[in-house]
């Protein structure tokens, strides 16, 4: 098999597990906690803050590319790649793919919560890796999908390092309910793997399991957010956008 073919393939079997397997980080990071400087990893309402917000930058990414594309494109599918065409104009203008590097801020802030340079440094490594399988094989669906029109617009734009100069207006509105329908998840993920780590923190510094007011406001804001958002996805049609 040529590297070409490897790396699709590769890249196609890592696409099919990219909803969970990122999440076996976490692993690695609880792990650490344990064997961490205490006095490095004890609790900062202003850094612990900061990492929040990274996260929440990635998925603020994610909600505006997911806002303004139409069904069928930029999804969630998992079983094998789907486009029914070729998003080029809003963010896909100043982009190739934005979702990726949404994913990379979500990641990051649970990174930096542990306080290590060497687990950053390691986590852009492994993420580079993975993702770029990813982006490869996602590449080469594509360009053999739309052709030459994939070709001019993946000359124009580049992979993950935005540029505005040439920014396109999106066709669609904005469509905020199309956000919280396939965003739901996400969102809520963001505030559970940060009490997590909050919690086997506190485990590991004082041995006793409990989470800091502040994760334990932030995670049942989560859960009633996703049991509302979830109710309205499965059960009502508020949600539904047509074309979305």
């Amino acid at each position: 098999m040529s590297l070409v073919h490897e790396l699709e393939k590769s890249g196609n079997w890592l696409f099919r597990r990219r909803s969970w397997l990122p999440v076996t980080v976490l692993i690695p990071s609880f792990i650490y906690l344990f064997i961490a400087n205490r006095s490095v990893i004890y609790f900062n309402y202003t850094w612990e803050i900061a990492c929040i917000l990274v996260s929440v930058a990635g998925e603020l990414l994610r909600s505006y590319t997911v806002g303004y594309v139409p069904r069928n494109t930029s999804g969630r599918n998992v079983m094998d790649q789907l486009a029914d065409e070729l998003n080029t104009k809003g963010i896909y203008s100043v982009i190739r793919h934005p979702l990726y590097v949404g994913n990379f801020l979500m990641w990051l802030g649970p990174v930096l919560f542990l306080r290590s340079v060497w687990w950053v440094i390691i986590f852009i490594l492994a993420y580079w890796l993975y993702y770029e399988r990813i982006i490869f094989a996602e590449e080469q669906y594509l360009r053999r999908k739309f052709g030459e029109a994939y070709d001019s617009w993946a000359f124009r734009v580049k992979a993950v390092i935005p540029s505005f100069r040439r920014y396109v207006k999106a066709e669609l509105p904005f469509s905020l309910r199309n956000v919280l329908k396939r965003e739901y998840n996400s969102i809520a993920n963001m505030f559970v793997v940060f009490a997590l780590l909050d919690l086997f923190r506190n485990l590991a510094v004082t041995g006793r399991l409990y989470l800091e007011p502040m994760y334990i406001t932030l995670l049942v804001a989560a859960l009633i957010f996703w049991a509302v958002i979830r109710y309205l996805v499965k059960r009502t049609k508020f949600l539904y956008v047509e074309g979305r």
